[in-house]
């Protein structure tokens, strides 16, 4: 008697995003940068808060911020108020403001012996990584939204990248300045990475009584 061949059962692994809140990371508030800001400075904890300034002022995606060298954002002795870089993902330039809060937190960390002789704005830890990563990154950003109360998983290092922007886009109502912020080549990217169209739907929407 033949036995016929059974397809082999496998444990089925649990889905990646369960219990996660996945989609588009929220911006941070400016309440929470305020916040985030504070602990910092309290802790003294000068590559965090120059790295966290840097990140909101700079709009930057994290696999570019973490590669800042020192030479992008620092010349004849002073912190630059603009700099400029080319964007790993569409080798396109984008240029950013470097506001004076975060040119003297940049200063501050270029003063710490670790940054000495150093070609990297972030330097790793180890002697086989010339800079931190962008995993390591995004728990130093998980780390910061949980130290004020956040949900971690609502947040991201697209946060940082969105904070800003979004505030502009509020205030302004200018996608063109967006735009160019955040280094996109089309309009349609912008309006797709800020939620433009639903938030304005919502606006609308709460604006209305019945």
């Amino acid at each position: 008697m033949t036995i016929a061949n059974l397809p082999a059962i496998r444990a089925r692994r649990p889905a990646w995003n369960k219990g996660r809140i996945v989609g588009q990371k929220r911006p941070l508030l400016p309440k929470h940068v305020w916040a985030i800001r504070v602990r910092l400075e309290i802790a003294e904890n000068h590559r965090d808060l120059a790295l966290f300034n840097l990140a909101i002022d700079s709009k930057l995606r994290g696999c570019d911020l973490v590669k800042l060298k020192v030479a992008d954002v620092f010349a004849a002795g002073q912190v630059k108020e603009r700099a400029s870089i080319i964007q790993s993902k569409t080798q396109k330039p984008v240029r950013f403001e470097i506001t004076e809060g975060t040119r003297k937190s940049l200063l501050r960390w270029m003063d710490e012996p670790l940054m000495i002789g150093s070609e990297f704005l972030w330097p790793g830890r180890f002697h086989e990584r010339q800079h931190i990563s962008t995993r390591q990154y995004a728990r130093l950003v998980r780390d910061w939204v949980k130290s004020i109360g956040l949900e971690p998983s609502a947040y991201g290092t697209h946060s940082m990248r969105r904070t800003k922007v979004a505030q502009i886009y509020r205030k302004t109502g200018n996608l063109r300045a967006v735009q160019l912020l955040l280094g996109h080549t089309k309009m349609d990217s912008t309006v797709r990475y800020l939620g433009v169209e639903l938030e304005d739907a919502l606006a609308i929407a709460e604006s209305v009584e019945i």
